[in-house]
Order: C-alpha cells, then structure tokens, then sequence
C-alpha cells in the first residue's frame, strides 16, 4: 500500500496514526488525547488484510489468540499432573497396563488420550510450536514499528502532537524563552536525561531501554520453547531404564554401545527395629522400611571403531545412590528401583512317568532363564529342545500363551523330549507348580529340582544437552522481566513557539515519577508543570477518556 506522506516530509507507512517524524496527527479519530500504543505507527496486523499470508499473520499477532493458546497449554499440563507420567511409573511395568490396574478407567482413558507421554506427545509439542510462532509474530509485529518511530522522532514536535499529549501546557508571553530552555538542559543532563536540543526546543529522554523489556522476555521464552521442544530428539534428552542383574554387563541405552555397565555388587540395608529413634515409625509402618540401597558398577567404555569386538575398557566404578548417580559423557545413571531375589535359573531332571527312571540319573540341566539355549543334548544320546518360552505367562486377547515382558517372574516352557536316535518327541508343559503332559501318551517328563535367583537393580539413565538452553531461556526471560519492571521510558518535550513555552510530558508508565520531575525541573527554572489532561476530563465527563499505553505484546 502507498506510504502516507506528512508535511514535514517523512513518509510513513499506510495506517500510522501519528507521524513517525514530527507527531502530526494522520487521522482524526475525535480524542483529544494521542494514543501512544506504539508511538501511534501502524502494524503489519492492523493494516495488510488480503492474502492467506496476512490472515495467518494477523491470527497469530492477536492477544486474544495467544492468551487461548496458553489456555489450552495450561490446562494440558494441568490434566498431564492427575497421574504420573510414564517416566515415573515403576520400571519394567507396561504402561498400558499400570494405569487401568492402579488407577482404574480414568487411568486407562489418561493413557488412551497419550496424557502419560504429555510433554512428547505431539498435540502438546503442537501447541508449544504455535505459542512460539505467536510470540515470535506478536513481537515482529510490534517491535519494529516502535523501534523504527523511537528512532527517527525528532525534537520539534507539531503542535497537534504536543496539545494531544496526557502532560500539556502552554504559557502566556514569557521572558527569555531561550534561558529558561538552556537550565532547564543542564538540569535534566545532571538526573541522568538524554537531551537532544533542534532550533531552541528541547526533547528531554529516559529510560528507553525499558521499553525493549516485554520483547527480551519473548526472545527468553522463545529460547526455553526451543529448548522444550528440542527434548523431543534422542540426542538432546534421553530418558530410559535399564535393568542389571548381579554379575551382568549390560549395554547404556543411548551409547550406540560404546559404553556398558556392570552390576558387581547389590547392596541394600533396612531401618534398625531395635533402634529406639526408629521404633515408632517403624511399627506404624506395619513392614521394614529401607534405609539405603546402592549398586557398586562398573563402567566400560568400547572405541566406536571396534564396537562388538575387542576389549573393553574400564572407565570407572561408582557406588551409584539414589542422589549419588555415576555421570560420564553428559550421561547419568541414577538408582531408582530393586527387585529382590528374582529367579535366575531352574534345574531340571529327566525322569520317566511310571518311576522307572534308570539310565537317567545324570540328565540333569540348568535353564538360564534371562537367555535360555534351545537344545540341551545328553551322553546318553537324549535331547531335550525348548519348543516355546514364555518368561511371564499369560494369556493374550485370543486366549492364546503369551508374556507380558521378558523378565521371568513367572515363567514357564514347553519342553521337547526326544529319545535316542528319535525324530520325533514328547511335549510337555512346565512351570512353578506346572507339569502336564501335551499328549497322555507322553513316557517322560521334566521335574524342576532346583532354582537360582539374583537380585537386580534398576538404573535410571539420563542425557540433557537442553538444560543450559532452558536456563539461558529463563536468565534472559528474567533480565526481560526486571528491564520492564523496574524502569519506565520517560520523555519531556519543551519547545518556544512565538514567545509562548509548550511543555508536554509522556511515560509509558508511573506517571507520579514524571510529574515529580517536572515540579523539580519547575523548581529550578520557572518552567510550569503541565497539566494532567486526564485528571481534567474525569472532572468533567466523571470517565477516564486517556488512553492507557502497554508496548508489550501482552503474552
């Protein structure tokens, strides 16, 4: 759109309503106060309405569109707080069935409706991006025309400009007009003013950086938004559990197995019952309450070029606590759960169904149950094979044999015995308390004579590479704050026009702090306080007709 050119000469852009340059009023709109949102400029939202690039820019630059955008985050996160997030359920359990077990239908609904994942699933990464986009839009929309109308004001001002301002007057005939403007200068030089001073006139200034304080917050805020969002790749944060057995390496998810840990030792201690300083706690807890429990681990480190083969090296060990994690390469393993005595491993023997076992007095074998084999061959020419493995039983949707995980707390197999020089063999089914016969022609079957169990230990293992982005976020987000809170921009214009003084005021905020100044500067020269124009058209329409400025995008 065609720029609209002021008498002084400036161009400005289509819809400004107060001269960028002089302050000439470009619209009549029957105030009588200037309104100073903005320095009257005009924005891109309020002016270019045609293309879909300008509907989505003015949908985004409105207020009212991000405050429902936080609405809407707000009260996702609030939901997101009923029941723990996934990363907080005990490790091992799926979530799809922790939430109906623990908390009933309004658990299964929470996790259907991928609240228990919040703060990655993607509707609330959505509404993070479009809140970023906002502010990122509202304070484009914003920032640029006032910093380009702060910048290119002049000192002399028109005198629409002047009689519209909240602070006014202007004097009968007065005396050295000229003096009075110079002390008045180096008064305001000496509270810390920045003066400009064009043919006579004067333009007294303070405190504009204040003015950029509502858009450092925006660039605070957009930072932390990328941070959250940049939680989303495995690279930046990870959140994961591994579970490790004593006596058992295990790979750190998120390494690219470059580095595993061992379990050597588990150690756990429980509250003295004879302790007289416990005793009482104790016996209304009604169970024995753990006073610590630790994992003494070893960490190893393979080089990328021979990572699956090769030797391993030994990095470090590391008692690891619950607030004593073992940290290396940005990554952190924290203790967070035990299981006591979980089996490990069954023996089994070979006997025949009618007690008649000679001969098979030494087929005994041990099932590791975390990696079982598939075949166990015997001197005597008998094989047992393991047909299917199921390390916790149960039955799926269709009423077939299933496993809930791999971890065996209730495991059981389905064997097959075969005979020497047989191709065919027997199938049975075994577990704790389990041994039935797949086929009642079966002549053998397998006893368990024996078990094995291990204690394990769960570590928590954590990488966040967006820490220092979240906290860069907040510490400008704060300087923002601060910048906005504690300052405000104040301006005194004080010009001679045929032997008269025209004094106007403006702040954008903590307008007493003004008028204070003015009455000291008054002091000093003579120069008159103005008038507070608002105060006089409450006395006279009992309304506040002035207009209230706020330069932030108000998010």
């Amino acid at each position: 759109m065609n720029k609209v050119k002021c008498e002084c000469g400036h161009l400005n852009p289509f819809g400004t309503y107060l001269c960028e340059s002089c302050g000439k009023p470009l619209k009549e709109d029957g105030n009588q106060l200037a309104n100073m949102r903005y320095e009257g400029v005009a924005r891109r939202s309020q002016t270019y309405r045609k293309s879909i690039v300008d509907k989505i820019w003015n949908f985004f630059s409105s207020v009212k569109v991000g405050v429902w955008i936080i609405v809407l985050t707000l009260i996702g996160s609030s939901i997101g707080t009923i029941f723990p997030q996934e990363m907080f359920i005990p490790p091992g359990r799926p979530a799809s069935v922790y939430y109906y077990e623990e908390y009933g239908t309004l658990g299964q609904l929470f996790y259907q409706l991928g609240f228990h994942n919040l703060y990655s699933s993607w509707w609330y990464m959505l509404l993070v991006a479009a809140l970023g986009v906002s502010l990122v839009i509202a304070s484009i929309d914003r920032f640029v025309p006032l910093y380009r109308a702060l910048k290119t004001q002049r000192v002399t001002r028109h005198p629409g400009f002047m009689k519209r301002q909240r602070l006014f007057k202007n004097t009968d005939q007065v005396s050295e007009p000229g003096v009075k403007i110079k002390k008045a200068s180096d008064i305001l030089k000496k509270r810390k003013y920045n003066v400009r001073e064009e043919n006579g006139n004067l333009l007294a200034e303070k405190g504009r950086f204040s003015r950029w304080g509502p858009y450092v917050n925006h660039i605070g805020l957009i930072i932390f938004l990328i941070g959250a969002m940049l939680r989303l790749f495995p690279q930046m944060y990870l959140e994961d559990h591994i579970w490790v057995r004593e006596g058992q390496e295990v790979e750190v998810r998120g390494t690219g197995g470059e580095y595993s840990v061992r379990n050597d030792n588990f150690l756990i201690e429980f509250y003295d019952q004879e302790d007289e300083r416990f005793r009482e706690g104790l016996e209304r807890s009604g169970s024995d309450v753990v006073k610590t429990y630790q994992t003494t681990a070893t960490l190893f480190r393979q080089s990328s070029e021979t990572i699956g083969a090769g030797e391993k090296e030994e990095v470090k060990q590391h008692q690891i606590r619950v607030n004593d994690p073992m940290t290396f390469e940005g990554f952190s393993l924290y203790q967070v759960d035990y299981k006591l005595n979980e089996l490990a491993e069954f023996t089994f023997a070979l006997e025949e169904i009618d007690g008649d076992s000679e001969g098979l007095e030494d087929v005994t074998f041990d099932v590791n149950l975390y990696d079982p084999e598939s075949s166990y061959e015997f001197d005597n020419g008998y094989r047992v094979e393991i047909y299917d493995y199921f390390p916790n039983f149960t039955f799926n949707d269709d009423g077939e044999p299933s496993t809930l995980n791999r971890i065996p707390d209730n495991p059981r197999f389905i064997f097959e015995v075969f005979e020497p020089g047989e191709e065919e063999g027997e199938l049975s089914f075994v577990g704790i308390q389990l041994n039935e016969a797949l086929d009642p022609d079966n002549e053998y079957r397998l006893r368990m004579v024996d078990f094995d169990t291990n204690n394990v230990s769960a570590l928590a293992v954590r990488r966040d590479r967006t820490l220092p982005i979240l906290i860069l976020g907040g510490v400008i987000f704060m300087i923002g704050l601060v910048q906005g809170s504690y300052w405000h921009h104040r301006r005194m214009w004080i010009q001679e026009r045929d032997g008269e003084l025209w004094v106007a005021g403006h702040a954008n905020k903590n307008w007493n702090a003004l008028k204070k100044d003015f009455e000291y500067l008054s002091e000093k020269t003579g120069i008159p306080v103005p008038d507070d124009q608002t105060d006089e058209k409450e006395e006279e329409a009992g309304t506040d007709e002035g207009v209230r400025e706020d330069d932030g995008p108000a998010k």
